[in-house]
């Protein structure tokens, strides 16, 4: 096929008829991998959801986008990030290491002062 040949609306249209295909051979692809793999686990005697460690029931991967009806999943919550740094004058003021300095941080390296000073363990037994 010489798609040089082709006018816009040709190649608009087999793109269309491209993009399809492939949508359909993943589905494709996608379930039979599914049943390869719940015939596997059931050869040795556990479900899919079993194997996965999933708790709720069976089930494949939609094939179309989920309804706006239906609700979202909630999401587990976080661990609270542990403090590794503490300001030097105030330990209630801390620092997990992730994300923007602080202000006092800055000031801290600025002075030249090395940033293991301020670790939490060490900054608590300076403290005490």
């Amino acid at each position: 096929m010489e798609l040089s040949s082709l006018s816009l609306t040709e190649l608009r249209r087999l793109q269309s008829k491209v993009e399809t295909e492939i949508r359909r051979r993943s589905d494709t692809a996608k379930k039979d991998l599914l049943k390869r793999m719940q015939k596997l686990a059931a050869e040795h005697g556990m479900s899919l959801t079993e194997v996965l460690g999933q708790e709720s029931a069976e089930k494949p991967a939609p094939a179309a986008p989920r309804k706006a009806a239906a609700k979202p999943a909630k999401k587990a919550a976080k661990p609270a990030s542990t403090i590794k740094f503490r300001h030097p004058e105030n330990a209630a003021i801390g620092w997990t290491g992730h994300g923007r300095k602080p202000q006092w941080v800055i000031d801290w390296l600025a002075q030249g002062k090395p940033l293991d000073d301020l670790r939490a363990n060490t900054a608590a037994a300076e403290a005490a």
